[in-house]
This record gives C-alpha cells, sequence and structure tokens, in this order.
C-alpha cells in the first residue's frame, strides 16, 4: 500500500502536563480496568511519586533529542488524569488543533485554551483552525483523541477499538473531516472470566514509522483482527506481537518519535517510548525484533500506570504543529 499523503508519521515534539492533583480517579476506574486503588498510599503521596516519574520522563525523553513542552496542571480544577493530554488534543500538520468529548465529567475540565495560547505565545507555533468535537458529550458521544484512534498519519489509516469512550460514529465524522479511512474493530480485556471492552486503542496497539507493536489476542473477532495485521502488514509494518500478560503491563501503550539530532548512519531512525515495566515484559527476541527499527527507550512510571491506569504513551501528545520552536538542550 503506497502512502496517501505527505504527512509525517513522527514528531519530535510532544506536549506533556505536570500533575498537580494527580490520583485515582473514580470517574473514569467505572470502564478502565488497568486502573487499581491499592489503597497504600496517600493522594499526596500518589501525587509526589506520579510528579517525580514525570520529571523523569521528560529528562529521559530529552537525553534521546525529543522536544518536550511542559505546561502545568491547573490547581483551580479537580482533574486527577491531566497528566494524559493526548485524550482530549491532537496536532496535525497543517496547523489544526482537534478537541475531542471526553466520557468523564472530570476529564472535559483538562481542555485549557491558555495552553493553546502558550503554544502560539510561548512556543510559536502555528495554529491556523481549531476543530471542536466537544459538543458531542451532550449526546452521550465520545471519541477520546489519540486515545481513541491509533493514527497511521502517512497512509491515512485510523484503527479504532469501540468502546464507551470510542464511538463508531465519531470515529467516522473524524476520518471524514481529515480524509483518513477508518479501521474500526472490537478488543477486549479479561478479567476473572468475564470479557470488558478495552477502554482505548492505544492500550492495545501502536503504529509506528516502521513498526506496530500489538496484542492482537484482544481482537477476538477472527475476521477482524486478520483485517487488522492484514493492514498493518500491507503498510509496511513490522509488527511485534504482544501477549495479552504483556498487554496487562502496557506493553501496547509505546509511542515512537523522532529525535531531534538525526541518526547516524546505519543506526535505527526513531525512537520508541515506553514504561520501565512495559520493557520488562517483553521478551529477548521482541527486544531484539524492535531495536532492530528503532532505539528503545524507557522509564519507570508505576504509579502513575497503577491509579491512572495510562502509560507512557497516554502521557505525551504529539505536536505537528508548523513552526514551533525547537531549542537544544
Amino acid at each position: 500500500m503506497n502512502p496517501q499523503t505527505t504527512h509525517r508519521q513522527l514528531t519530535d515534539t510532544v506536549l506533556m502536563v505536570k500533575p498537580i492533583a494527580f490520583r485515582y480517579n473514580e470517574q473514569t476506574a467505572v470502564n478502565n480496568l488497568y486502573q487499581h486503588n491499592p489503597s497504600q498510599l496517600s493522594n499526596l503521596t500518589a501525587q509526589d511519586k506520579a510528579r517525580n516519574e514525570f520529571e523523569g520522563l521528560i529528562i529521559n525523553l530529552r537525553h534521546a533529542g525529543i522536544h518536550v513542552i511542559v505546561v502545568e496542571d491547573n490547581r483551580q480544577t479537580d482533574t486527577p488524569d491531566s497528566v494524559f493530554p493526548n485524550n482530549w488534543i491532537s496536532f496535525h500538520d497543517d496547523g489544526t488543533v482537534v478537541l475531542y468529548p471526553m466520557w468523564a465529567p472530570n476529564r472535559r475540565l483538562e481542555r485549557r485554551q491558555e495552553i493553546l495560547t502558550a503554544l502560539q505565545e510561548n512556543h510559536g507555533c502555528l495554529i491556523k483552525k481549531v476543530v471542536d468535537y466537544s459538543l458531542y458529550e451532550n449526546e452521550g458521544k465520545f471519541l477520546e483523541g489519540t486515545g481513541s484512534l491509533v493514527l497511521d498519519r502517512v497512509h491515512s489509516i485510523a484503527y479504532a477499538c469501540i468502546s464507551p469512550r470510542t464511538h463508531p460514529e465519531l470515529v467516522q465524522k473524524f476520518c471524514d473531516d481529515f480524509d483518513y479511512q477508518p479501521l474500526i474493530f472490537h478488543a477486549y480485556q479479561e478479567l476473572g472470566r468475564e470479557q470488558h471492552e478495552i477502554y482505548h486503542t492505544n492500550v492495545m496497539m501502536n503504529v509506528g514509522e516502521n513498526i506496530a507493536v500489538i496484542c492482537a489476542d484482544t481482537i477476538k473477532d477472527e475476521r477482524e483482527r486478520e483485517t487488522v495485521l492484514h493492514t498493518l502488514a500491507k503498510t509496511g509494518k513490522e509488527i511485534v506481537f504482544l501477549s495479552e500478560e504483556q498487554n496487562n503491563h502496557f506493553a501496547g501503550n509505546m509511542l515512537q518519535l523522532a529525535p531531534l539530532l538525526s541518526p547516524l548512519e546505519g543506526e535505527p531512525r526513531g525512537v520508541l517510548v515506553m514504561s520501565a515495566q512495559a520493557y520488562h515484559s517483553l521478551t529477548y527476541e521482541q527486544i531484539r525484533q524492535i531495536e532492530e527499527k528503532t532505539t528503545i527507550v524507557y522509564s519507570p512510571l508505576d504509579t502513575i500506570e497503577t491509579y491512572g491506569g495510562g502509560s507512557a504513551r497516554c502521557m505525551m501528545a504529539e505536536v505537528f504543529l508548523p513552526r514551533c520552536k525547537r531549542p537544544s538542550y
């Protein structure tokens, strides 16, 4: 399958939101079964640990040559999941910003105009247009950004597993508005003897420039699974298959980025960012398979994963906007 656009799959710039009141969010726990509340930490201790993990990831990203734009959470709102900005906003290389409808009411407070203003005024980013889907919250329809949509930007394909947070009508609307082809399927997480819809697509798969990491076993319908895998292979991705146990350790929640500094001749392009838990769940063969295509960057995110139910990919909103200033570190 030949590329349909001239868009880049990888960016060198991400937006991250520094948490102020991170804690277990009872609202999102209704359908995010990756969240756990062991009650071992006070909210203040959980926040301190999450803040340290956040800072550690930033250090590792910058060391790898990634430009990280950091903004503070808003102290005036109850936004325990603000550390996961990729769910409410996405940035596109034509200067478009998209705002998304969020399932949990307290996550809707994460959408902040001042973040867009800061990107323009402090970081030189060019924003030409804002597309706002948030009004669909009034209809009980949700689409949580690049959590719901795993985008192959080069081939204009939007992978999406249906859940309470990913409405098929809104997947289609996004695809119509941005000239993408939807690839809709169903994925399930096993809890006890029951199967539950996986709340976000980016928990069970990711698509990079030359590699895709996926827990195909979560797609129970054979025809849907074959369609997804055929499409990944047809678009030239090296496919790394995860077990469901590895997926429960957030190994599906990775993101490939392009460092500011060009790789040396013969080195793999890009870095694949993941948590330490995800990395240590991988086999030697999987690590070898990944490192043939890209460089692995990982960081401990245990508190954020346990209490927040999200991992490294969820913490980074890719910035493809034109003209963003890129400092050297």
